[in-house]
């Protein structure tokens, strides 16, 4: 018998859905955000011979990398996406220089269930943003379209927290 997936919640069969999360910076909670891209690591395979046995090619892990993660938020008059970009460029700043202090922040992505419970957290480690998209392409043609912010975060990895347990449905 395999292991049940929600050990708190054995009726439930269907996984977490993606439409209900929450990201919070530096403990502020991200104000629209609509869309944020995956968490994903790549371990590189590294490809070795023994000398006694030069006819197999056997592997091994090699260096992890991952892969920035893009957030976008509804246009609003919350300032963390812009005020996050401009501390790594301070154009006010006079020459655009990254400072090297408070440009990197702590990412943590609640995982909610349907009932807004966080379910899993994550948190990125020693985030920045490399990427800013401040305003989207406007098209006056278009009456139903809405404006996104967007921002791309390099981080150095990613680990879930495991205070964070399945919370209890009702």
């Amino acid at each position: 018998m395999p292991a049940p997936m929600f050990p708190a919640n054995s009726h439930r069969f269907d996984p977490y859905r993606t439409f209900k999360f929450q990201v919070s910076i530096d403990g502020r909670v991200v104000a629209g955000l609509s869309k944020m891209g995956a968490l994903k690591k790549t371990t590189e395979a590294v490809k070795w011979r023994a000398a006694g046995d030069p006819s197999h090619q056997r592997t091994m892990p090699g260096g992890t990398s991952y892969e920035p993660v893009t957030l976008e938020q509804g246009l609003s008059h919350d300032p963390v996406f812009e005020e996050w970009a401009n501390a790594v460029n301070n154009l006010t700043e006079g020459d655009a220089g990254t400072s090297l202090k408070g440009y990197r922040r702590e990412v943590v992505i609640d995982v909610l269930n349907l009932q807004g419970t966080p379910a899993m957290t994550y948190k990125l480690r020693r985030a920045w943003v490399s990427e800013f998209q401040a305003l989207p392409e406007f098209d006056a043609n278009t009456m139903n379209a809405v404006g996104i912010q967007t921002i791309t975060i390099q981080h150095e990895g990613f680990e879930r927290d495991p205070a964070t347990g399945e919370p209890a449905e009702t």
